[in-house]
């Protein structure tokens, strides 16, 4: 049966959900995202921004704010990794008269310039960008959840995650003690590879970026 692949970065590098149409499912994790994408998949999905940039702000992350809020974050742009720091970077961008990107965008720029070396318009048949936070506002009736951080909302996302096969994750959640990966990261991973198998829905339209990507998040 063929692997439904979901990914997410995490401190120390990124983290791979897998499941199949018979429930059988997984996880694993590594430093580097390449070693992951190699693992045998149909589809994958990854929770980082593909198809970048060099100003303003993606139609895609627009929409889907609109959807679920600030968990998505806005200003994605390719050359975000170039500068020392975020005020250098905010300074650039003001002085031409673009908005400043946002810390936790900031935060995520090496993770968005690995996917970015690695991922092409023909990668992109099989490996696309989803978003958590639009995936479960999906599975739940296209209903806002509360908070992730809250333990209410940690478990409405499990709940919804043990619906679709993940049945496992409750001990995961456990067994990811000592390898950085942090709670809503195995989480988000899950989601994604949900996604890799049942979404046929996004947000974005024809944008396609410089390098050919197109700009769009699968939920």
């Amino acid at each position: 049966m063929p692997n439904y692949l979901g990914l997410d970065g995490f401190r120390f590098g990124w983290v791979a959900a897998w499941i199949d149409d018979r429930g059988d499912h997984g996880f694993d994790y590594s430093s580097g995202l390449e070693r992951l994408l190699a693992l045998s998949h149909a589809r994958a999905m990854i929770d980082m921004p593909i198809g970048l940039k060099s100003s303003g702000y993606r139609c895609c992350d627009q929409q889907a704010r609109k959807l679920v809020g600030p968990a998505v974050f806005l200003g994605a742009r390719r050359d975000l990794w170039n500068f020392s720091d975020m005020a250098a970077a905010n300074q650039h961008y003001r002085q031409r008269g673009d908005k400043g990107v946002s810390c936790q965008l900031w935060n995520i720029r090496e993770k968005m310039k690995e996917v970015d070396d690695f991922i092409s318009p023909d990668k992109q048949t099989t490996i696309g960008e989803a978003h958590p936070e639009l995936i479960f506002w999906n599975l739940a009736g296209r209903a806002l959840l509360a908070r992730k951080t809250s333990a209410q909302g940690r478990e409405q996302r499990i709940e919804l995650l043990t619906q679709r096969g993940f049945t496992r994750l409750p001990n995961w959640l456990m067994q990811r003690h000592g390898t950085g990966i942090g709670r809503d990261d195995l989480i988000d991973a899950c989601a994604c590879a949900v996604a890799a198998r049942e979404s046929t829905q996004r947000v974005g339209g024809p944008e396609i970026d410089p390098r050919g990507l197109r700009m769009e998040i699968n939920y």
